[in-house]
């Protein structure tokens, strides 16, 4: 979690020099452009937060860490939109909307980025009324394109896709993230459930590569209805294990719901084989349940430890925690199973109509620019 903050800050004060760029190109800062105010749900920070938990690379784990990892997967998801968010802002301050096209160098890497802004753009089947694309000059003969931003907006109502390659915003600071990609679907179209929404993608995350819980995809869908706040989505961990080394790689499938004003959540968190193929509810969340993943694998563990299976006591100490739902307050992870009070009723009903994706799409995950 700090790279995804230190990367916030990066790409913060590249926006600066951004803006400071425009400004010499003579774009009239009175002028503001059409592109969203807005760009991103806020997730309550009672199911969205860096956990501080130990490092779990040797430990045996817990089903308090399997609850805090997913406050930190829905941190990670959240943080991304949220570099995203400030990046359109500060372009709408700047009246980039109308068509254009320049240059600009960046202080933080010393290198040449190119502003292009287009009308009337075609992707992914939709025509959109503006573009924009910001790309790396030196790398534009790259497969990617060098792109390091493209925004795709409609207005009236606002709906928008945006994505940011960070290694071709600050090539000094994003040195492990070559491949990284994050997508950002939003929309207050609304529909028949939620007044707003927001999809986010991140692809090739892979950070930290030395935690055996490191993530290279996620998706994460965000709906608001009035004070509701729901979440749902996958992330994908290849080398993940459990109790026992092998198998490894592990989504955690979840949903969540949570109060935006009181802030509080409840959350349900499945832990299917990164190529499930499967849709159902009952398959990701139930059958592959924290506690019924867990009971499974501390069986085992015992077993090929000491050659005997453990007796239900044995297992049961092992299983604090687990059971579903999991219920979150300010500070993040509070207990399983049992409501702390009747306030979380209302989003425990919520969570019932929730489902993850599928694993397989998720851990096969793409993303592209249009080029």
């Amino acid at each position: 979690m700090k790279n995804s903050k230190k990367l916030l800050i990066s790409l913060l004060g590249i926006l600066f020099l951004f803006i400071v760029s425009c400004k010499e190109d003579e774009t009239d800062p009175a002028v503001q452009s059409d592109l969203p105010e807005s760009f991103r749900i806020d997730v309550p920070s009672s199911i969205s937060q860096p956990s501080l938990q130990k490092s779990t690379t040797n430990e045996v784990f817990s089903g308090n860490e399997a609850y805090q990892h997913l406050n930190n997967f829905i941190y990670l998801g959240d943080a991304a939109a949220e570099v995203v968010e400030e990046i359109i802002k500060a372009i709408r301050v700047y009246g980039l909307s109308k068509p254009m096209n320049f240059s600009y160098t960046s202080d933080d890497d010393g290198r040449t980025k190119k502003v292009v802004v287009i009308d009337n753009a075609s992707f992914e089947g939709v025509i959109w009324q503006h573009q924009l694309t910001i790309v790396d000059a030196a790398s534009e003969n790259n497969a990617d394109g060098g792109i390091g931003l493209q925004v795709f907006w409609n207005t009236k109502p606002t709906l928008g896709i945006a994505m940011l390659r960070p290694h071709h915003w600050d090539r000094s600071e994003t040195q492990n993230m070559d491949s990284t990609l994050y997508r950002i679907d939003y929309s207050e179209a609304g529909n028949d459930i939620y007044e707003v929404t927001m999809t986010v993608s991140i692809y090739k995350w892979d950070l930290n590569l030395s935690d055996r819980f490191h993530m290279d995809n996620l998706m994460m869908f965000v709906g608001k209805a009035g004070d509701r706040i729901d979440v749902v989505g996958n992330s994908n961990h290849p080398d993940a294990w459990l109790f026992l080394q092998e198998p490894k790689s592990f989504n955690w499938a979840f949903v969540a719901s949570g109060s935006a004003s009181k802030n509080i959540g409840v959350a349900e968190v499945g832990l299917p084989p990164s190529q499930l193929n499967e849709t159902r509810r009952e398959v990701l969340l139930e059958t592959y349940s924290l506690q019924n993943v867990f009971t499974s694998q501390i069986r085992e563990y015992v077993y090929q430890t000491y050659g005997v299976y453990p007796d239900a006591a044995t297992v049961a100490s092992y299983l604090t925690n687990t059971e579903a739902p999991g219920f979150f307050n300010s500070g993040g992870f509070v207990q399983g199973g049992t409501s702390p009070s009747n306030e979380y009723d209302v989003l425990v009903s919520n969570i019932q109509g929730l489902v993850p994706y599928n694993p397989h799409s998720i851990s096969n995950l793409t993303l592209n620019f249009k080029q």
